[in-house]
């Protein structure tokens, strides 16, 4: 299966009601992009780097907020070193660590924080159970 079937079929899928995420993206822990969709905002390198301090140094982006496509989310509860969860307004995001790479969703109303969850970490730890 191709990352990209990851993003679309595992990460934009339809959550309920017709609903979907955002935008999903799976990014290497050094930056690259294994997939994305379509409508993933366009990223800065240092912003991704500074997601992946925050999962060796936790706490590390709550000061500033994590920052991705230029949007700002404020750092909300997650799991030191395995899940960074943001929230912006009427959406947020997630993010999960797995051994290589990072999973990430984007949500906005009507989809709920509990759902983007769900959907990224199911994925995310599917991916580590597979050694990845």
């Amino acid at each position: 299966m191709s990352w990209q079937t990851y993003v679309d079929d595992h990460l934009m899928c339809d959550i309920g009601d017709g609903h979907t995420l955002t935008s999903a993206a799976i990014i290497g822990l050094d930056g690259s992009v294994w997939a994305q969709s379509s409508s993933f905002p366009k990223f800065k390198p240092e912003e991704i780097a500074a997601i992946s301090k925050d999962f060796d140094e936790p706490g590390s982006l709550a000061p500033t907020g994590l920052h991705l496509g230029g949007a700002k989310y404020m750092v909300i509860q997650g799991e030191a070193g395995a899940v960074i969860r943001g929230k912006k307004g009427t959406g947020g995001i997630t993010v999960k660590k797995t051994g290589q790479a990072m999973v990430l969703g984007i949500y906005d109303e009507p989809v709920t924080p509990g759902q983007c969850n769900m959907v990224v970490e199911r994925l995310g730890d599917y991916l580590v159970d597979q050694g990845l």
